[in-house]
């Protein structure tokens, strides 16, 4: 099949996680709804505008992924799918059911702000249809370098998501970006963010390192005095984030490909091994096996 019989129409760049790698991405908008956050630059694109894709060319392109396709999981892209009224997104999910039947997981990035007018039994609803995990960036738990980076969230907003999400049984995968406070806030970046995630108690819990691809221009516009963390002082914050996860049954990855230690683990059983493998790449970096900057990106 060559890119023009595909079934679905993209309009690039296409971002998803790295557990998504095998997952039919369908796109049910363009964008991102907020698309404030300075360190982000994955939907700057001008043909990457917000927008809600045309319901029935979505339905359609599910038809037609379903008559030539096997598929056994479903992205929904682009950055916040579940901005989506919740009646929408359940014809979309019901369409995935019918023409898809092998799919046994949907999942999405999720905004926190998008569940705020969203109750628990709507995501149970989605959840029953089928939507079995979101995404949430939520970057910090900390207010000050939430606010610094344009984030629009806080710890209890972020909370109030995440909680709302666990009560309607979807699973959660939480992002928490290293060193995104910088030198001057790194310590509190990672205490607060370990409170946020011992508060919420996430299946799923990643970290990833800060970068700027095209540049620090637009994260400087608001955190004009951000130092940025050099890796054994990322490994240092690190270091007291696990330190003060208190997480009982939560995957742990840092194996992203911004990450330059690659860490695996269910926290908490695996807690004492990940904190020593942080400090021997602390103490001796030579020896701790750490990625090479040619061997990073985003």
């Amino acid at each position: 099949m060559n890119a023009s019989e595909f079934p679905i129409r993209y309009i690039e760049p296409v971002f998803r996680p790295p557990s998504e790698a095998h997952s039919l991405i369908l796109p049910v908008t363009n964008g991102c709804s907020w698309n404030s956050c300075t360190f982000c630059d994955m939907y700057t694109a001008p043909q990457k505008k917000f927008r809600a894709r045309d319901e029935a060319e979505v339905l359609d392109e599910i038809r037609r992924c379903g008559e030539q396709l096997i598929v056994q999981r479903v992205f929904l892209a682009d950055g916040d799918a579940l901005v989506l009224p919740t009646h929408r997104l359940l014809r979309i999910l019901e369409q995935i059911r019918q023409c898809l039947p092998e799919v046994q997981r949907v999942s999405s990035y999720c905004l926190p702000r998008n569940l705020r007018k969203k109750s628990v039994a709507e995501l149970q609803e989605l959840a029953d249809a089928g939507l079995g995990m979101v995404y949430v960036g939520a970057e910090s738990g900390d207010d000050e370098v939430l606010a610094l980076v344009n984030k629009g969230e806080t710890y209890e907003s972020t909370l109030s998501a995440l909680d709302k999400l666990g009560a309607a049984g979807i699973a959660r995968s939480v992002m928490i970006l290293n060193g995104l406070g910088g030198r001057q806030l790194s310590r509190q970046h990672a205490r607060n963010s370990a409170r946020l995630m011992n508060a919420a108690q996430p299946e799923f819990l990643s970290t990833l390192v800060v970068s700027f691809p095209q540049g620090e221009a637009r994260f400087r516009q608001t955190f004009e005095n951000f130092e940025p963390l050099v890796p054994a002082d990322l490994f240092r914050e690190l270091e007291w984030l696990l330190e003060d996860l208190q997480l009982t049954d939560t995957v742990f990855r840092s194996d992203h490909a911004s990450n330059y230690l690659v860490l695996k683990g269910i926290l908490g059983a695996d807690k004492p091994g990940l904190l020593r493998r942080v400090r021997e790449a602390i103490d001796d970096p030579r020896n701790a096996r750490l990625r090479q900057e040619w061997q990073r990106g985003l």
